[in-house]
């Protein structure tokens, strides 16, 4: 006696056929959309950035308009303070010092689109280095 499969099973079998497609695709999708939100995040659209030195030895500033990096050393210690911008081969675009004057170290430069990070040290002690997030305008 052959089995047969009624119109019944049939309809049901293919629910599950659709349903089961339905949850690949919206997973594909879910998983798609994580990832482009994940790789966005990798490096803020800001306006400004900072990075400071502990013992309030220093810090680093990215102030977006005008495009203005400045390195400042706040402590009167014999020492100064350094920084470098780093693009995303982790090349350094650029270096300033600061200290034993009045005033900070400033450079201009327009980082646009590429994603950049700000390094700042101690100049009494170049084994510490400080690091900003990475950032981009």
């Amino acid at each position: 006696m052959a089995s047969q499969v009624t119109p019944a099973v049939r309809r049901f079998m293919g629910e599950i056929v659709i349903k089961s497609k339905l949850a690949r695709a919206t997973l594909v999708v879910g998983a798609s959309a994580a990832l482009v939100v994940g790789m966005s995040s990798s490096a803020q659209a800001i306006t400004n950035e900072d990075v400071y030195l502990p013992y309030d030895r220093g810090y680093m500033h990215f102030h977006d308009d005008g495009d203005v990096f400045s390195v400042c050393d706040t402590k009167a210690d014999g020492y100064g303070v350094s920084g470098n911008l780093i693009n995303a081969d982790n090349a350094v675009v650029f270096t300033l010092k600061d200290g034993g004057d009045a005033g900070c170290g400033k450079k201009g430069y327009d980082v646009g689109i590429r994603a950049v990070r700000m390094q700042i040290w101690w100049d009494g002690d170049f084994s510490k280095w400080y690091y900003s997030d990475w950032f981009r305008e």
